[in-house]
């Protein structure tokens, strides 16, 4: 385990390294230090078949870029980090939502590039790829539906005004609505699957729109009756 004192330094150094790089790529001890550690564990991953076990080892592994990330992220000025978007890929895959968000931010204020081996854009790659997480979290026992409901609605804020395929946007609406529907929030949930059908009609979410707005429609059924049973009779 690292000491506090060993952290402090590893995010001060971040920080000041970051700071210090302005617009040119990341460089210094601390981005060479955490650049041969991801290497190391870049390796481990590939020689690993596995998907659940790979997302086993990044959630394993991921504490020892916190306090390169928490510096970079309070000092950066923008400076290209491949050490700073491979976590944030890496944060997606281990379930840390929230916390790849965190380091989306900072990216697309700043422009930066994910990975070279990646073709779709930083915004892209947030959105589809926390869509494809929230939609396979929402069936685990005990999801916290309203904290994954938030980080989806963070994340469609976020990339709002970026340039990406339909297809990608629409699959972030669908986990959206899918997850709004799983709080219970099925007006909501109508309007998100109603924009990713609009957005791509082969996004597959026709059925489960129909049942929402059929449920809906008796919920309001039920409400007028049950206001109708209630309101005093003429004459009384």
């Amino acid at each position: 385990m690292t000491s506090p004192a060993r952290r402090h330094y590893q995010r001060v150094s971040a920080a000041l390294a970051a700071e210090t790089a302005g617009e040119t790529p990341m460089q210094g001890d601390a981005y060479e230090l955490m650049q041969a550690a991801l290497f190391e564990d870049y390796r481990r991953l590939k020689s690993t078949q596995s998907m659940e076990r790979k997302a086993e080892i990044k959630r394993e592994i991921l504490p020892k870029y916190t306090d390169y990330v928490t510096g970079v992220l309070e000092a950066g000025q923008g400076a290209q980090d491949d050490v700073l978007m491979r976590v944030m890929l890496w944060r997606i895959d281990a379930g840390d939502i929230a916390g790849a968000v965190a380091i989306a931010r900072y990216a697309l204020a700043h422009d930066l590039n994910p990975p070279d081996q990646f073709e779709r854009s930083t915004a892209a790659i947030i959105a589809e790829e926390v869509a494809d997480q929230a939609l396979k979290r929402l069936d685990e026992e005990g999801i916290d539906t309203l904290d994954l409901l938030k980080q989806l609605i963070d994340v469609e804020i976020l990339t709002r005004q970026a340039d990406m395929h339909d297809q990608v946007r629409a699959k972030l609406f669908k986990a959206l609505g899918y997850t709004q529907r799983a709080a219970g929030q099925l007006v909501e949930a109508q309007s998100s699957l109603e924009r990713a059908l609009a957005l791509n009609d082969k996004v597959g979410v026709k059925k489960d729109l129909e049942r929402i707005e059929r449920q809906i429609q008796q919920d309001n059924t039920k409400r007028q009756n049950a206001g109708d049973q209630g309101s005093p009779q003429n004459g009384a």
